[in-house]
């Protein structure tokens, strides 16, 4: 990169120190204040730390484009959108009016303290933003020449600084400046590469019939298993968290649907350069590089430190959100819980020991897994599984209370669910096959169908015990 590149580089980086900065002391107050910023989202900001906390894997994107086409966005696109508009319709308004703070204190108040405190445990895990180190990592060690472990290390280091400077006001605060710049950033990428090379005429030569497709040359039970993964949004904390922190229910709902559209936009930029990209280099050795090595032979300088700026937002807006959310899950639901106690003086030491651990846990992941794709895939056929049936019922008004399900049974079926998809996991891992149970039954194969049925059978079997079906 060039000496302009590396100026606009760091006054990003020094930018997210000073918006960190501006808010210190957030991690003090009441729980509201800490954990929502005190409910302030209106409609804009709402849009922009959605957007941009939920497109964190753009490198994943990049490489299931350059390999598999189009495929991309009926994988990653209108998946994703679907459960995004289910969250919207079914749960934005409800979750807002219910003023809980986080999930599990909504299922404490539903089911009770045992059901909350798995799910806490479950959520500070899932949320631990491994992938997403991983990808920051890779970045680092492809523009900055670092080692890749050094990349993951460094990265985590920084974002979990300015997160600690200004909590959930700094994740909001950062993530305005971070959606500017990725969409400028693939923009201008888009723009360099329609004017270098023409659109439709030039794809259309250079790519393969598979590129053209809507499969990619996937298995059907392989695509279906990521459109139940995307309906997960139902149970995404990040989703939740930014409709308990709206201005009121309207913001929630409307934000939802206004973002999905913004996603749209950003998919359609990030698949046609992904196209690109295979087209101009055809012998790539890591597709994983697909975008960093696109924009590296077609960026002029100060371009190129714009693109690579976008890049690092799209990414570090993701690693923040999360962080944060594994953070006061840790201080909130599960050592209050702990130590019998509602949020008190502990909160902020809780909060930033919840910070380092999940950073650490997301380290480990992020060294031990090779793939962002595979980490997507398993921690979502855990989550979905282990939380769908519990939020839903949740939510679902003053039908569904402790005298229709017990915190007891709930709890047996998010161990369920998420127990069983588990043990697939476990199963591709410990043996020399890599394969899950069953492979030549894709829609028992696949980790997160077993979970669900599962989940969903033992939820059946105690509604009919109450005699609730007729």
């Amino acid at each position: 990169m060039a000496t302009i590149d590396w100026i606009i580089v760091g006054g990003y980086l020094l930018a997210l120190v000073f918006l960190g900065w501006r808010d210190r002391g957030a991690l003090r107050g009441s729980a509201g204040k800490i954990i929502l910023g005190g409910r302030f989202l209106t409609l804009p900001a709402f849009i922009a730390t959605l957007v941009t906390t939920w497109y964190g894997g753009i490198l994943g994107v990049g490489e299931y484009t350059y390999r598999f086409g189009i495929s991309n966005w009926f994988v990653f696109g209108l998946p994703y959108y679907l459960g995004a508009g289910a969250f919207a319709v079914f749960l934005a308004k409800r979750a807002r009016k219910s003023e809980a703070l986080t999930i599990p204190q909504r299922i404490q108040s539903a089911f009770g303290p045992r059901s909350s405190f798995l799910s806490a445990v479950l959520i500070f895990i899932t949320t631990a933003p491994a992938a997403y180190l991983l990808i920051l990592g890779i970045l680092v060690q492809f523009f900055f020449g670092a080692q890749l472990w050094l990349g993951i290390l460094l990265s985590a280091l920084f974002s979990l600084f300015y997160v600690f400077l200004g909590g959930f006001r700094a994740v909001v605060r950062t993530d305005k400046l971070q959606f500017a710049f990725m969409f400028f950033g693939f923009f201008c990428l888009l723009a360099y590469l329609i004017n270098d090379h023409g659109l439709w005429s030039f794809l259309s030569a250079a790519l393969p019939e598979t590129h053209t497709s809507f499969t990619g040359g996937q298995s059907m039970a392989y695509m279906a298993a990521w459109y139940v993964i995307a309906q997960g949004a139902l149970v995404e904390p990040g989703f939740h968290q930014r409709c308990y922190a709206a201005k009121d229910a309207s913001t929630a709902r409307n934000g939802i649907m206004l973002s999905i559209g913004f996603w749209a936009l950003f998919d359609f930029m990030t698949t046609i350069c992904g196209l690109y990209a295979f087209a101009l280099l055809p012998d790539l050795a890591d597709p994983v590089m697909a975008f960093p090595a696109l924009a590296q032979m077609t960026l002029p300088p100060a371009i190129l430190g714009i693109f690579v700026t976008g890049l690092l937002s799209v990414v570090m807006s993701t690693i923040d959100s999360n962080s944060f959310i594994a953070a006061t899950t840790y201080s909130h639901d599960i050592m209050a819980k702990l130590r019998k106690q509602t949020y008190s003086d502990t909160l902020r030491k809780d909060t930033i020991v919840g910070l380092v651990l999940s950073t650490i846990i997301a380290l480990a992941l992020s060294l031990v897994f090779d793939s962002v794709i595979d980490i997507w895939r398993e921690i979502g056929s855990i989550l979905a599984p282990a939380l769908l049936i519990p939020v839903l019922l949740a939510f679902c008004g003053d039908k569904i209370t402790r005298k229709n399900f017990s915190d007891r049974e709930i709890l047996a079926i998010m161990i369920t669910g998420g127990g069983v998809s588990l043990i697939w996991i476990l199963y591709a891992h410990l043996t020399p096959g890599g394969a899950y149970p069953f492979a030549q039954y894709p829609f028992i194969s696949e980790p997160i169908f077993p979970g669900l049925y599962s989940s969903i059978a033992l939820y059946l079997a105690l509604h009919l015990r109450r005699g609730k079906l007729k």
